[in-house]
């Protein structure tokens, strides 16, 4: 496993095609601070740049996935703002992506802790873990796009008694709403993850995978008549591309594929 850049608070790692980006203040149960969502920002931009890495993974150093927002500055936390403040937490987030990114949420996750993991195209969570969004309970609301990704994840009732009672819920929960794909225990998270990266790492043609989630995630602010316009487009892409010839090659051949295409911005 070879570590790509020094962060203080992340532990980044790549290994087989895949990037683990690891969540890394044990002692602060991996709280989220400046310093942190900015380093969050350049790892996803330089994971998201290089071609070797074929999906992302996000998890936490346990026994937490993140503990939400670092409250050592006690009362003034949330009155302080810095002039550049922006309550996105990260940029880009997770959906902007190219690259496929699994949230492996192997423990505790409150607040922006949960919300940077709404923001990832898969979740796998654990199961007796809690889960809140509960910064009406701190006279603040919820961050990083929550308001735009929760209601699309599980519905606007659910979201709305989500963030705004901050009610606390379980692993088992979120996995029968739909926010996480499959509910195990702690120690299961991160290598069902991987499992679930190596699959798509080695058996989906880059290119293609980097614009079907590109097309998922704009499907909310197109209509049905503009996404049948952009599906085409990008098939008539694919088509004209050599793994569109490999990837039947390797079906019928039994073997796993060789793929050429990377998810070039120009193509997208």
């Amino acid at each position: 496993m070879e570590s790509r850049q020094n962060y203080r608070t992340l532990n980044v790692a790549v290994h087989d095609r895949i990037a683990t980006i690891t969540l890394d203040r044990p002692r602060q149960r991996n709280a989220f601070n400046r310093e942190m969502g900015s380093e969050l920002s350049h790892a996803y931009r330089a994971c998201d740049a290089d071609d070797e890495i074929r999906v992302i993974i996000l998890t936490g150093r346990p026994p937490a996935f993140c503990a939400g927002a670092d409250l050592s500055s006690g009362d003034a936390t949330f009155t302080d703002p810095a002039q550049d403040f922006s309550a996105a937490g990260v940029n880009p987030p997770a959906w902007r992506l190219r690259k496929p990114v699994i949230a492996a949420v192997n423990g505790h996750a409150i607040g922006i802790g949960l919300t940077l993991a709404l923001q990832c195209d898969i979740r796998v969570m654990a199961e007796d873990a809690k889960y809140a969004i509960p910064q009406v309970r701190r006279a603040m609301i919820g961050d990083a796009y929550s308001h735009w990704t929760l209601p699309r994840l599980i519905g606007i009732s659910r979201a709305a008694h989500l963030l705004l009672t901050g009610t606390t819920f379980d692993g088992r929960q979120a996995r029968d709403w739909g926010l996480a794909i499959e509910s195990v225990p702690a120690d299961q998270v991160l290598p069902t993850a991987l499992a679930l990266a190596r699959d798509i790492a080695v058996n989906t043609a880059p290119l293609a995978a980097a614009m079907s989630k590109q097309l998922l995630w704009s499907s909310f602010e197109n209509d049905a008549a503009r996404i049948g316009i952009a599906e085409t487009d990008l098939h008539r892409t694919l088509m004209a591309h050599p793994d569109a010839k490999e990837g039947v090659r390797a079906y019928l051949d039994g073997r796993a594929p060789e793929w050429r295409g990377t998810p070039d911005p120009r193509e997208l």
